[in-house]
């Protein structure tokens, strides 16, 4: 079984290719299943004066379910798609959240954390928001809203979850691995997956998200994984996770987790 669950299209504003590239790409290098999961709009700034291209436009969200439906069903025994979303985490706009996740007929929905309030820890233009900070104080801030992230109920599994490292100037001061461990005990008690997003060995981290080590952890501790490039061009689709598969085999994983009306399916590679 061969999988693709995170990938982009050109309506998130930094991602190019439309969504049949991305699907048609997925079937040239024979996936056997192919997930788009485009970014949820912005909720808590505006658009218009916040950093361009961060998301897709509120108003392009029902257009992208009916595309992807159509595209779905036009391929329909040559690839399974599946339909989902990368629903950012805000604390304090769950609500809104929880109108979004609930308003489609997801099958599955990435819980990731972006930002730390109006500060994206993953755009490369926002770097200046580690200057007033303690790398330490953002390792913690970042992996409370994980935490919080998981007990909503609304994500089916959690995305590249040590991804504050991206760009972090340097390595934390303190250990967190408490912190960590907190973490992935939060996500099995609400029996959620994980993600290993291979995107990281193409960036100067030049390591999976989340790290080896946090993998061994989720092995241990029974925490179900899926495979994601997050591509944002479609030559990417599928990039370095054969890579990512045979780390998964190397710390112990037999199996992926597949997504269907948010139900998880378990697969093995």
């Amino acid at each position: 079984m061969r999988i693709d669950y995170h990938t982009h299209h050109v309506r998130c504003g930094h991602a190019e290719g439309t969504l049949e590239q991305y699907i048609s790409r997925a079937v040239d290098i024979g996936l056997d299943q192919i997930g788009v999961s485009d970014h949820m709009p912005l909720l808590h700034v505006d658009p218009d004066t916040y950093f361009p291209g961060m998301a897709m436009p509120m108003e392009e969200l029902p257009r992208y379910f009916e595309e992807a439906s159509q595209l779905k069903h036009k391929y329909s025994g040559v690839i399974d798609i599946r339909i989902g979303l990368e629903g950012d985490y805000i604390e304090g706009y769950e609500e809104q959240i929880e109108r979004i996740v609930t308003g489609y007929p997801w099958d599955y929905v990435i819980g990731s954390v972006h930002f730390l309030g109006e500060w994206d820890i993953t755009d490369f233009r926002q770097l200046s928001g580690w200057e007033a900070r303690h790398i330490d104080e953002v390792y913690e801030i970042y992996y409370d809203a994980v935490r919080k992230a998981a007990n909503t109920g609304f994500y089916t599994y959690m995305g590249h979850l040590d991804v504050v490292k991206r760009y972090a100037p340097s390595k934390p001061e303190r250990d967190h691995t408490d912190s960590i461990e907190e973490t992935l005990r939060t996500i099995r008690a609400n029996d959620l997956a994980i993600e290993i997003n291979a995107s990281g060995w193409r960036m100067t981290v030049n390591e999976s998200f989340p790290s080896r080590a946090v993998l061994e952890r989720c092995r241990a501790l029974g925490i179900p994984v899926t495979l994601g490039s997050d591509a944002h061009l479609p030559e990417r689709v599928g990039q370095y996770l054969d890579r990512a598969a045979a780390l998964l085999k190397e710390v112990g994983y037999g199996e992926l987790a597949t997504f269907s009306q948010k139900e998880r399916f378990m697969v093995q590679f």
